[in-house]
């Protein structure tokens, strides 16, 4: 049975900053229909199935042929193509290759929720399903002006610990944690947001790293003042930050190196070692 059940609510909402994207975009996996998409160029008496469809669809894209590629991956996406909703929603929250358009973008993205809530983690849709809930989450946690999507934090509370806990998604679980860290519709609680914060950073999620960090290196309720493993989480987040939204991380990591005593700068590099054999 669905936990979460969005058909009640219209698709009104953007795609914002909070949302991190799983590198799923270029994976379009499901089950192959049997039907032709309408229109596709195909060869003659060959009708091509729905993953063909898929592929087909994300082949256009990239060459450029931007409609022949969203109507393929349409097709797909009203067959309940998880991969082709998914790629259709990004693309319409953030205008790729299309006008942006807010409310396609939530309609794809609660599809996906609402059909794949309960596929077991290891099948190839419960990435996109994973990202979707975590697109939910973001969306209920800003809320949109004039739509009936009303910013909601125990709801977007709901989405990451469901993506968090059923399928173990490294972004959820960092939201999850970020919303405890900073008491936003839930009792602010460090020690909690911690234990989520420790299992995204050891899947590698570079935000939770320097999450956790920053929490480590201050301490904080409930949470003793760790400041060289603390540092050594900044220093895998400063090296996996890419861009300009990530300064906030790099910031966190300069503050900590500048304010750390010798000793504590030499036992990070320590960890730091550890923590690199652990993963090789």
């Amino acid at each position: 049975m669905r936990m979460y059940d969005l058909s009640g609510f219209k698709p009104l909402i953007l795609l914002c900053a909070l949302v991190l994207a799983p590198s799923v975009a270029s994976a379009f996996d499901g089950t192959p229909g049997a039907d032709a998409p309408p229109g596709a160029a195909v060869p003659a008496g060959k009708p091509r199935t729905i993953e063909e469809s898929v592929r087909f669809g994300a082949q256009a894209l990239r060459s450029g042929q931007t409609e022949q590629g969203i109507d393929s991956l349409r097709y797909a996406a009203e067959k309940g193509h998880a991969g082709a909703q998914w790629k259709l929603g990004r693309m319409y929250a953030e205008g790729e290759g299309v006008e942006r358009n807010d409310i396609k973008a939530f309609e794809y993205f609660s599809q996906i929720a609402n059909m794949h809530a309960d596929d077991n983690p290891a099948t190839p849709e419960a990435r996109f399903a994973a990202d979707a809930f975590v697109a939910l989450g973001a969306y209920y946690l800003v809320g949109i002006p004039n739509t009936k999507v009303r910013r909601d934090a125990t709801r977007a509370r709901d989405m990451f610990a469901y993506a968090a806990s059923y399928f173990g998604d490294p972004g959820a679980q960092y939201h999850l944690a970020r919303l405890y860290i900073d008491g936003d519709g839930v009792d602010r609680d460090p020690r909690f947001a911690a234990r989520w914060l420790g299992l995204a950073a050891q899947k590698g999620q570079y935000q939770a790293q320097a999450a956790l960090g920053g929490l480590l290196f201050k301490g904080d309720d409930g949470i003793p003042r760790q400041a060289a493993r603390g540092l050594m989480w900044l220093t895998l987040a400063r090296d996996a930050a890419a861009g300009p939204q990530d300064k906030w991380v790099v910031d966190l990591y300069e503050d900590a190196f500048s304010n750390a005593s010798p000793d504590e700068r030499a036992m990070a590099l320590v960890y730091l070692e550890q923590h690199m054999q652990a993963v090789r």
